[in-house]
């Protein structure tokens, strides 16, 4: 089609330019349906500024479609991809150009000149002609807005600036879009420093160039600025006509920015006639379009608020699926899954800090007795019994979990002080808790249970502290139950080993 955007390294698709040229010329449901297609792709092999580009751009497409969650995701990705250095990268100064033209649509003009600012900045540093003149055409074009909203003191200056940058945009430009962009944009500058033949003969030119590439977009600037020429010149009746014309075309093309300005100077244009029903049905189009910045302002809040809301109630669902999976459901301490987490850790800091690991391991005696006497429920009371007198029996930097069925492990956290017997006097307070307490009430005249408890240590792996303790606690079994044996330390001499 004959409507081109400046292309950055040949990476821009040309269906992204297809659907711009489609919107101009305000065929809004064939531009829809091709911009479906394009959502999801992007350029293979692109780097981040033309991906970051080619997304902002993107959701210029999508505001101008109406879709605005669609252009919030699609800028704010796009935004995302471009944070950091810019350096003189063409592809970036694009995407700041796109996200400048955004923050316009949505009333932020101070932060739109301000980025429109920084991507001539960037686009002159690229050297980039074609792109330099597409920056330039932003920064003018939003620098004309700039004016007609201050104060009319200030106003000349800053048409002054519009117009230099503007003609600086048409001496570099090649493209025909472009150059009819920054032709009706430089008409308006114009038309704002009081040169009012030039601007209507550049606005002439744009209109009949719009005409024949059928662009509306283009076509509604220049109507705007023979309307304002004509405003100028006093002749209200030709400048209500032109002004309606810009204002129709504004709609077709679906651009809230240029339809909220051109409605209110057709507002003006109307009271200064004295005709209130024109110029009331201009202020309900003004007002439509306002809300229309409005809304997507208020959208884009509640949008991001509930994504937010998303994002942490995704994260705290994760978070206590993770728990839930590493966690014991009758007694409540970590599973084996949990153990062999934290463990890692856990043994790498205790040896990192000089201090001995200890893997205390605690076996049920005859726990299937307590089950054929007293029956399955009072087992599951007697095993949750056993996890709390092992939690009461060890501190908060112990890790207490259940490995399976009857058996519990316990990985001191930190045996402090270089207490060499750590291990075993924990395992001993909770043989002793276990042994003395009381029963009754989970299994009345049942037989009370008792533990055996094998103790190892060293600077090992979780694997090799278990298979160390769990030789000890076969001692213990095999020795009588309800004891406690210790294993030698894992690569010490066995006349080096603590004894209980």
């Amino acid at each position: 089609m004959e409507q081109r955007d400046p292309l950055v390294a040949g990476q821009v698709p040309q269906h992204d330019l297809e659907v711009k040229a489609l919107l101009n010329a305000g065929r809004l449901q064939e531009a829809n349906s091709l911009f479906d297609q394009l959502v999801s792709r992007t350029p293979p092999g692109a780097d981040r500024w033309v991906r970051s580009f080619v997304l902002v751009n993107r959701a210029k497409l999508a505001w101008r479609l109406g879709r605005i969650p669609l252009a919030l995701e699609l800028a704010a990705e796009g935004w995302t991809d471009l944070d950091g250095e810019q350096g003189d990268n063409p592809a970036a100064a694009q995407a700041m150009h796109a996200l400048a033209y955004l923050l316009e649509g949505i009333g932020n003009r101070r932060a739109a000149v301000d980025m429109m600012r920084m991507s001539v900045a960037v686009a002159r540093r690229a050297g980039v002609p074609e792109v330099l003149a597409q920056c330039l055409q932003g920064l003018g074009g939003t620098l004309n807005f700039r004016a007609i909203s201050s104060p009319p003191e200030l106003a000349p200056a800053i048409f002054e600036e519009a117009r230099r940058c503007l003609r600086e945009g048409l001496e570099l430009a090649e493209d025909v879009q472009a150059k009819r962009a920054l032709l009706g944009a430089y008409s308006r500058s114009l038309a704002g420093v009081g040169e009012l033949e030039e601007a209507e003969e550049h606005a002439r030119e744009t209109l009949r160039q719009s005409r024949e590439a059928d662009d509306k977009w283009a076509a509604a600037v220049s109507n705007w600025v023979l309307a304002v020429v004509r405003r100028e010149q006093d002749d209200l009746v030709e400048a209500r006509t032109l002004a309606s014309r810009a204002v129709a075309a504004s709609e077709a093309i679906n651009d809230p920015s240029l339809l909220l300005r051109f409605s209110l100077d057709l507002a003006d244009i109307c009271a200064r006639m004295g005709d209130h029903v024109g110029e009331a049905a201009a202020l309900r189009c003004s007002v439509a379009a306002g809300k229309t910045a409005t809304e997507t302002l208020q959208e884009g809040l509640g949008q991001a608020l509930e994504q937010r809301r998303v994002a942490v109630q995704a994260q705290r669902l994760a978070v206590a699926a993770q728990e839930a999976a590493a966690r014991d459901p009758l007694t409540g301490l970590a599973n084996r899954l949990g153990l062999e987490r934290a463990a890692s850790g856990l043994l790498e800091g205790t040896a990192g800090q000089g201090r001995v690991p200890w893997l205390v391991l605690v076996d049920v005696d005859r726990f299937k007795g307590v089950n054929d006497d007293a029956g399955h429920a009072a087992g599951d009371a007697t095993l949750r019994e056993i996890a709390q007198l092992l939690r009461r029996e060890c501190r908060a930097a112990d890790l207490v979990a259940r490995w399976a069925g009857d058996e519990f492990v316990v990985l001191l956290g930190d045996a402090g002080g270089g207490a060499r017997d750590a291990g075993p006097a924990v395992a001993e307070r909770i043989r002793a808790a276990v042994d003395g307490h009381d029963w009754t009430v989970v299994l009345g005249s049942a037989r009370r249970p008792t533990v055996s408890i094998g103790v190892a240590a060293g600077p090992a792996k979780l694997d090799q502290l278990f298979a160390a303790a769990d030789m000890a606690l076969y001692r213990a079994k095999r020795q009588g139950r309800n004891r406690v044996e210790v294993e030698p330390r894992v690569g010490v001499q066995e006349d080096a080993r603590p004894r209980v």
